[in-house]
C-alpha cells in the first residue's frame, strides 16, 4: 500500500520469465483498507439498525497479496445467533471491492468498556438480547393510504405462509387502526411475560401475533405523539421473544409518517410490499409510499392487488375499481406483481370472525389468490443450499501396478 491507495501487483507468466518477456503478464490491482472498510458500511446489524463500521465492530481487516481478505467482527455476546447474517454480509460485500479473491470472517467479542461506549454511541441503556435474531424474513405490508384491505391481506397471508409450512409472526404496528387481533379471533387476555422479561406473542392458527391492541382497552382510541409510537415499536421489535421465524409480516398503518420512518430506521434488512387496488387513483398513492421506501433504502420486493374485480358466489365477476392499476404499479416501479385478489363476501366474512380465509375457505377464489401470492413472495426469499462434502474414502487401498 502506497499513502493507503490502491497499487498494482504484478503476476509472473507461467514461464517463470520476467515481466514484459512475451508481454503476456497480468495486471492485478490490490484492494486497500480503506476500500473494504467502505464497502463494509453497507452491512447493518438488524438488532441495532446501524452499519457495523459506524458501530466499531469492525476490529480488523488484513489483505494478503493474493488478495484474501480476512475481516474480524466484534459482536456484543459470545453465543450471537446471527453470526451467519455477518458471515454472508461481510463476504457479499467486501467481494464487491476489485481486487478482492476471498473473504474470511472470524469473530471477537466486545469488552464491557467497548459495550459501554457502544451503549452511549447509540443512547440506550442496554444493548437488545436478540429478539429478531432468529426471524430470517421481515415484509413491512404498507400502502399509501386506508381501506385496501392491507391488514385483511396481511393476516390471510401469514395464514397462507402457515400453510406451506413457514414459522410466521405478525407485528401489527398500525397502532391507530388495530384489527390483527380481531381477525385472529384474539381479544381480551394480555400477552404473558417469560422469566427473561420477555413479552410471549399470542399465537392463533400457527401465526404469532403482537399487537398494541392487547395493551388498551378494546376499540380505544390510541392518542400518542411520534416518540411515545417509537417507543412502543422498539419494544415491540427488541422485546418480544419472536423465537425462530421464517418470516416476520409488520402491517404498518396507512401513509408515510412517524411509524412508517421509525420502523425503516429499526428494520434495514426488511422488504417493503405494496398493496393497491387497481384504480388509478388508488395507484399513485401507493407510489407515494413506494417513494418513501425508496428514501429510507428500504427494498420493494412486490405489488399485490387487492380488489381485483368482485367476485359472486355465483362466479360472476365485475372490474367494479377498474383493471390494471396493480400491474401498472408494478411496472413501473420495475418488481413483480405477486397476486391479484378479488373481492369476495366470504373474504369480508371471515375477516369478522376471526379466521383467516384461506384456512376457513381454500376454494374461494380470493384464497387462491392470496396463497399464490404467498407462493411468490416465498420465491423472492433466499434459500441457504447445504454445502456437499466430498465423501471419504472407504474401503482398503489397492497396490500400484508395478
Amino acid at each position: 500500500m502506497i499513502d493507503g491507495r490502491a497499487r498494482p501487483t504484478y503476476a509472473a507468466p507461467a514461464s517463470g520469465r520476467g515481466i514484459g518477456a512475451f508481454g503476456a503478464s497480468r495486471l492485478r490491482t490490490m484492494a486497500t483498507e480503506d476500500e473494504i472498510r467502505s464497502a463494509l458500511q453497507r452491512v447493518i446489524d438488524p438488532e441495532l439498525g446501524k452499519s457495523i463500521v459506524e458501530l466499531g465492530m469492525v476490529r480488523s481487516v488484513t489483505i494478503a497479496d493474493d488478495g484474501t481478505v480476512d475481516v474480524t467482527v466484534s459482536l456484543t455476546t459470545a453465543g450471537c445467533p446471527i453470526r451467519n447474517h455477518f458471515v454472508e454480509a461481510v463476504t457479499r460485500e467486501a467481494r464487491t471491492v476489485e481486487g478482492v479473491e476471498a473473504v474470511n470472517v472470524d469473530f471477537d467479542v466486545l469488552s464491557d468498556a467497548e459495550k459501554g461506549t457502544l451503549k452511549q454511541t447509540l443512547g440506550r441503556g442496554s444493548l437488545p438480547a436478540g429478539a429478531l435474531a432468529q426471524v430470517s424474513n421481515v415484509l413491512c405490508i404498507g400502502s399509501g393510504k386506508g381501506g385496501v384491505g392491507k391488514s385483511t391481506l396481511t393476516s390471510n397471508l401469514a395464514a397462507a405462509l402457515t400453510e406451506q409450512g413457514k414459522s410466521v409472526g405478525i407485528l401489527d404496528a398500525d397502532v391507530w387502526g388495530y384489527s390483527i387481533p380481531r381477525m385472529f379471533g384474539l381479544g381480551g387476555d394480555r400477552p404473558p411475560v417469560s422469566p427473561e422479561r420477555k413479552i410471549i406473542p399470542m399465537q392463533a392458527h400457527g401465526v404469532k401475533v403482537m399487537s398494541i391492541g392487547f395493551f388498551v382497552e378494546e376499540d380505544a382510541a390510541v392518542v400518542w405523539r411520534g416518540p411515545m409510537l417509537h417507543k412502543a415499536l422498539t419494544q415491540f421489535l427488541e422485546d418480544v421473544a419472536w423465537g425462530e421465524l421464517d418470516y416476520l409480516l409488520v402491517d404498518l398503518p396507512p401513509g408515510t409518517g412517524d411509524v412508517s420512518m421509525t420502523l425503516a430506521q429499526l428494520l434495514p434488512q426488511a422488504k417493503f410490499v405494496i398493496v393497491t387496488t387497481p384504480q388509478p387513483t388508488a395507484q399513485k398513492v401507493a407510489r407515494r409510499a413506494a417513494q418513501m421506501a425508496g428514501k429510507v433504502s428500504l427494498e420493494i420486493a412486490g405489488v399485490i392487488e387487492n380488489m381485483a374485480g368482485f367476485t359472486t358466489p355465483a362466479g360472476e365477476r365485475y372490474a367494479i375499481f377498474g383493471e390494471g392499476g396493480g400491474q401498472e404499479l408494478a411496472d413501473e416501479l420495475d418488481v413483480p406483481l405477486l397476486g391479484k385478489v378479488p373481492l369476495t363476501m366470504p373474504l369480508r366474512e371471515q375477516a369478522d370472525a376471526g379466521t383467516p380465509l384461506v384456512l376457513s375457505d381454500p376454494d374461494d377464489p380470493a384464497a387462491q389468490a392470496i396463497r399464490q401470492a404467498a407462493r411468490g413472495i416465498v420465491a423472492l426469499s433466499p434459500v441457504e443450499l447445504p454445502v456437499l462434502q466430498a465423501p471419504e474414502p472407504t474401503g482398503i487401498s489397492l497396490p500400484m501396478a508395478g
